[in-house]
């Protein structure tokens, strides 16, 4: 048993119970006769997974995706857990949006968290009633792919969510500079004739985002899905400084590089675009020394006919649920050294504490969301096996290490192998 939260890494039975869990002892010490038995020998069982950046596109978009099967993915992925980003149709602005996301009759499979939008319709103009949103459920407002990119709408943000103990999380991008962009600026763009998005057009906003931060008495700033160098160096320092700031990276910026789309390969394609090696280097170190709070797969399901179209008009994402603790075993663990436990804080129970979710630990009376997944186990994912819809992603036929063999949410089994 692994739980980064309390520091345990040990032999240790599990006992759930009304969906909470009730008793963590050394082996052969729980009595329980009538209790359904997972036998985990030579497993690992850790907290449920927690993803605090996923697109699950209902409402207005069920070709894509739906609640049901973007969970079932997480599910099969390990995810207990998914905090719902707000650019569905319509946006998630309001309390009846939200409160229609958590419903059992949507079947989800993992707990959903949804994050309301931050302005109305995310035009970026007007704010939501965050404290409306926060009483429906809501963990956390955000534009997502619609950046405030007015100094003072985001400054109002930052002081309206920080009086109700909200996060905001912005999706770093000045889209003044990104027109037409779809992949990193750069020599290869420029080779393959394509418009690049450069560095600054990322870091620019988090600077900005910052300096606004200063003037906010508590309040808390999250970055989505950090790209580059220069950006990842602004919020370390932010952080040396006092600010409340926390950031993510996906699995697809520490694994890849700008050199997978030279093929024009629109699962390559996505925003923030992949970027060169030395930001993919610098996403590595920050995971490792610990400046990145999680790792988030912002699982963005595209249907195939969007998919397949020339480069520049294809829409931007990936899917990552199913493969994100792969890859993080992977590349984290078997490649860099890093302790299991500390891959499993960056998707367990340092993303829960990021956006202020009360899971992602084993500790008694918690809830009972577990993942159990064998550590050694080489495995080749492949896309068409997806539980997604969509079949939109880069690591389509990538052999990885770790796989998972049951998933628990709520003291419900969603996933068994």
């Amino acid at each position: 048993m692994v739980d980064p939260a309390s520091g345990l890494d040990a032999k240790r039975d599990v006992l759930l119970r009304d969906g909470k869990i009730a008793a963590v002892e050394h082996p052969g010490q729980i009595r329980a006769a009538d209790a359904e038995v997972f036998d985990a020998k030579e497993l690992v069982v850790a907290p449920g997974l927690v993803d605090i950046h996923v697109h699950l596109r209902e409402p207005g978009q069920g070709y894509k995706e739906t609640i049901a099967t973007g969970t079932a993915a997480a599910a099969a992925g390990g995810f207990s857990s998914v905090c719902a980003m707000p650019n569905t149709v319509p946006v998630n602005d309001t309390p009846e949006t939200t409160r229609w996301m958590q419903a059992p009759e949507r079947g989800a499979s993992a707990r959903v968290f949804p994050i309301g939008a931050a302005t109305r319709g995310s035009m970026g103009e007007a704010l939501t009633d965050y404290a409306a949103l926060k009483e429906a459920g809501a963990i956390a407002v955000t534009d997502d792919g619609k950046p405030i990119l007015a100094d003072e709408i985001m400054l109002e943000a930052l002081r309206t969510a920080a009086a109700l103990d909200l996060p905001v999380i912005q999706h770093a991008e000045d889209t003044r500079q990104t027109g037409g962009c779809s992949m990193n600026a750069g020599a290869l763009a420029f080779r393959l004739g394509l418009r690049g998005m450069t560095v600054e057009a990322e870091s620019s906003l988090v600077e900005r985002d910052l300096n606004l931060l200063k003037q906010v008495k508590r309040g808390h700033l999250h970055v989505a899905h950090l790209s580059t160098k220069k950006a990842l160096d602004a919020v370390r320092a932010a952080r040396r400084s006092g600010l409340h700031v926390t950031c993510e990276v996906t699995p697809h910026h520490f694994a890849l590089t700008e050199e997978r789309v030279r093929l024009y390969d629109t699962n390559a394609k996505m925003n923030p675009p992949l970027r060169a090696e030395s930001d993919r280097a610098a996403m590595m170190e920050g995971l490792l020394d610990g400046t990145v709070d999680a790792i988030a797969t912002d699982h963005a399901p595209h249907a195939a006919h969007e998919k397949e179209q020339e480069f520049e008009r294809a829409p931007n994402g990936v899917t990552g649920l199913e493969t994100a603790l792969g890859l993080a075993i992977s590349i984290l663990h078997v490649r860099h050294k890093m302790p299991l436990a500390g891959v499993l804080g960056l998707l367990s129970s340092r993303p829960a504490q990021a956006l202020g979710l009360e899971c992602g630990t084993l500790a008694l009376g918690a809830a009972g969301d577990v993942v159990v997944f064998d550590p050694e186990e080489k495995w080749v994912f492949r896309a068409a096996d997806s539980r997604s819809k969509s079949k939109n992603t880069p690591f389509d036929g990538w052999e990885m290490q770790g796989r998972v063999r049951l998933t628990v949410s709520e003291g419900r089994v969603v996933f068994k192998a």
